[in-house]
């Protein structure tokens, strides 16, 4: 069959309803190996350990840093986009929160960071921020920076055109984003310095929270950082403890209100300790993801993705009638991990990585789908 015929005979009756009523899904249910993102959650330890830390966070508003780590392919990328969904679902109802997910894909500064969280907060943040140090100014006085504590008070001055249509507030956030500081920068906010450093948009970072957090504009930001083991496969020795010790700056600068969740491999965080060991004390809260160690794990995971593909058809589809049979059986979930545990052993791992093992069987599946099985 050329492949014009098999796409027609996709588009003919719709593979979607096909599938529905033969399979009770809308499509493969296991997601292919490039497919980080939209996939199922399957519920581990590590997550009631993630909730305790974050429900103390929300309580005390103390900064806590909280590592994530696992090889390549055991689900942190999944894990930091479950938590990031359940922590804006969460915190929907409370203001004063930003929720940050950051690549850090490698970039041989942390100043990247640093303005995506500028950026997040935005002008807006800047309105709010503004209009409670109108009614209440002595916030200002957290602010270590003269620069800051001066661009806050002619923020707050009297009112003019420029703060009213936003000008005032635009040349504001182009300050804090280290962008060349200009004539009208030096006159509309009494700013003296650019912030072309990653120390002074560290202190620029730590004074903006601090004075949000005492005008009560700002409860707290949850910083998501993703693969950040790319940097040292790219940057230089020197270049990598630049961007540790920035990180490090600013968990020391923000001991309130910052919740930081770091997923990196073991062998990274075991490099970048040694490289900069002041960093090691500071990520001490670990929880740790393992690859599939047995079978029996691998069949539940297998049948938790069955599962809820077939629930998330039923309530798309819930005025039609659905098939009851299954993709793939038992034997074919618990042949496929076996020889891929082989695999694995042969290569010196232990255990399966569940990426791996998912995207077998999303091979596997489409056999079934298109029927090649």
């Amino acid at each position: 069959m050329s492949l014009r015929e098999r796409l027609r005979e996709i588009g003919g009756r719709g593979a979607e309803a096909r599938l529905y009523e033969r399979f009770g899904v809308l499509a493969n249910p296991f997601p292919a190996s490039n497919q980080t993102t939209d996939n199922p959650h399957y519920a581990l330890p590590a997550d009631d350990q993630a909730e305790r830390r974050i429900v103390t966070f929300f309580r005390d508003r103390k900064s806590q840093v909280m590592v994530v780590e696992g090889t390549q392919g055991v689900g942190k990328t999944n894990f930091l986009n479950h938590f990031e969904s359940e922590i804006r679902d969460a915190l929907s109802d409370h203001e004063g929160y930003y929720v940050v997910r950051y690549l850090a894909d490698p970039e041989a500064s942390f100043e990247g960071t640093t303005r995506r969280l500028f950026e997040e907060l935005g002008t807006d943040h800047l309105a709010r921020l503004i209009e409670s140090l109108r009614e209440d100014p002595s916030p200002i006085e957290e602010a270590r920076s003269q620069d800051m504590r001066t661009a806050l008070l002619h923020l707050i001055g009297p009112d003019d055109d420029d703060v009213r249509n936003g000008s005032k507030l635009e040349w504001m956030m182009q300050w804090l984003l280290g962008l060349r500081l200009l004539k009208i920068h030096r006159q509309a906010l009494g700013v003296q310095f650019r912030l072309d450093t990653v120390e002074s948009k560290t202190v620029a970072l730590r004074d903006m929270v601090q004075v949000s957090g005492r005008a009560g504009v700002l409860n707290g930001i949850f910083l998501l950082l993703d693969e950040l083991e790319k940097q040292d496969g790219v940057l230089g020795p020197t270049a990598i403890v630049r961007y540790l010790s920035a990180l490090r700056a600013v968990v020391d600068a923000l001991s309130q209100r910052l919740f930081l969740m770091i997923a990196i491999t073991p062998d990274a965080l075991m490099r970048y300790s040694a490289a900069l060991p002041a960093l090691r004390g500071r990520l001490q809260n670990t929880v740790a993801l393992e690859p599939l160690m047995d079978v029996d794990a691998a069949g539940e995971l297998a049948r938790f993705y069955l599962d809820t593909a077939r629930s998330n058809a039923r309530e798309a589809s819930s005025d039609r009638a659905h098939g009851h049979e299954r993709i793939l059986k038992t034997p074919d979930i618990e042949r496929c991990y076996e020889e891929l545990e082989i695999r694995a052993k042969r290569h010196g791992d232990a255990g399966v990585r569940q990426r791996e093992f998912l995207h077998a069987l999303h091979m596997l599946a489409e056999d079934v789908i298109q029927g090649n099985a």
